[in-house]
């Protein structure tokens, strides 16, 4: 009997899987005749399936397959965008990158905090724990996009690579409030800037060390003896980067993209693969990425629950408008002007305003203060799911229409 219910769930999830791979396949030509970001498609198809419509599909997100698909799709969408990074340009823009991954989060939680107290009436810890759930940017959303909008480069990775590094100072802040909410303990700006140079150390080591181990096995005139086996090699390396890193108690998205970098990078320390090699692992990389698109994006569409949604809308949408249209710009103006080296012009910052998508990471963090039990955690998720349809659903469709008006697309 256990046996034959053990391969009915698998039917069950065969079907499921098959069902996202066939909508998620419909989804992706029809953004090409749209011209807009798959993910936009993906999330809204995704509605339209779930268990609040359709029910074709109905994966739980508390339950173990949910988490695989967010952890891993999440990594190796990271991978795949730190890849594209180029050094040379990451040399000219990092200081903005540090301090909008840093000061920038904090600048966008106390703006939407005060926000988020005097519209939805709540006390003022509450209402910074829901501002530091939604304050970092997604690179599970902003990498594929600029995968498909050919912004210039500088714009493009350094929104990239702060998506990529603020997922850290967002969890960090966001359970440091949690902690002084839920009358845990105080908070410790000291604690916090080890934790983060933890963190980020860490990842930096983990990623960077993989990368390299990597980059020699497949390319290394003499020791690339796994060149054949690159596209393996790079899975197996995403998933080492991340556990590694989770196992130093260090960010695993930073790890990984740091990995990607240095697997991109592989020219710098001398490394050169064959063509045809290179060829057949970036299209093994860019077919995977689209893969763990559909799953990330369709299942997270289907999970939104509307009538708790639809319970705080008016205020949510109030949020959420201050959190995109000032709480952004604010902190990109004061994060980005004082970097003189970069010598941002008016229309980069205006566009790097507009794209700070929210997705995977602030809605795993509305996931756990749910299962936490956090004060308010019903109404911090359904603001939450409202950052992240109005964010993905209004920048993410418009970003190639502003890039254009700014002159920013490059000429392909």
């Amino acid at each position: 009997m256990e046996s034959s219910t053990s391969i009915e769930v698998a039917k069950h999830l065969l079907l499921t899987f098959g069902i996202i791979l066939a909508v998620g396949t419909a989804c992706g030509i029809l953004s090409q005749k749209l011209k807009m970001p798959d993910v936009v498609v993906f999330l809204v198809v995704g509605m339209l399936i779930g268990p609040g419509a359709a029910g074709w599909v109905d994966i739980k997100a508390d339950s173990a397959l949910n988490q695989l698909i967010l952890i891993f799709g999440s990594s190796y969408i990271l991978f795949d965008g730190g890849a594209t990074l180029r050094l040379k340009v990451l040399k000219e823009v990092w200081i903005t990158i540090v301090i909008l991954a840093t000061v920038g989060v904090l600048i966008t939680a106390a703006i939407t905090g005060v926000a988020a107290h005097y519209i939805l009436g709540l006390p003022v810890i509450v209402a910074l724990l829901l501002a530091a759930t939604i304050a970092s940017t997604d690179p599970a959303t902003l990498v594929p996009v600029f995968r498909q909008v050919k912004i210039r480069d500088r714009v493009a990775q350094t929104v990239m690579s702060e998506s990529a590094f603020n997922d850290a100072v967002g969890a960090i802040v966001t359970f440091a409030v949690l902690g002084i909410a839920m009358g845990h303990g105080e908070f410790s700006l000291s604690a916090a800037v080890v934790d983060l140079a933890k963190e980020a150390g860490f990842g930096l080591i983990a990623g960077g060390a993989l990368g390299y181990l990597a980059a020699l096995l497949i390319a290394h005139e003499k020791f690339g003896f796994l060149a054949e086996y690159a596209p393996v090699v790079s899975l197996m390396a995403v998933i080492g980067a991340y556990l590694g890193a989770d196992g130093l108690e260090a960010s695993g998205f930073m790890a990984v993209f740091v990995f990607g970098i240095a697997l991109g990078n592989k020219e710098v320390f001398g490394f050169e693969m064959d063509e045809g090699e290179q060829e057949k692992l970036e299209e093994y990389v860019l077919t995977t990425a689209l893969i763990m698109r559909m799953f990330i994006f369709i299942v997270l569409g289907t999970q939104v629950d509307f009538a708790l949604v639809g319970k705080y809308l008016a205020g949510g949408v109030a949020v959420v408008a201050i959190f995109m249209f000032v709480a952004r710009p604010v902190t990109v103006f004061l994060c980005a002007l004082p970097d003189r080296r970069a010598r941002w012009q008016l229309k980069e910052m205006l566009f790097m305003c507009w794209t700070r998508e929210t997705g995977v990471i602030p809605g795993a963090l509305a996931g756990l203060l749910l299962g936490m039990g956090a004060p308010e955690a019903k109404l911090i998720a359904s603001v939450t799911f409202i950052a992240i349809l109005m964010t993905i659903l209004i920048q993410a469709t418009t970003t190639r229409w502003l890039a254009g008006k700014l002159g920013l697309l490059e000429q392909t």
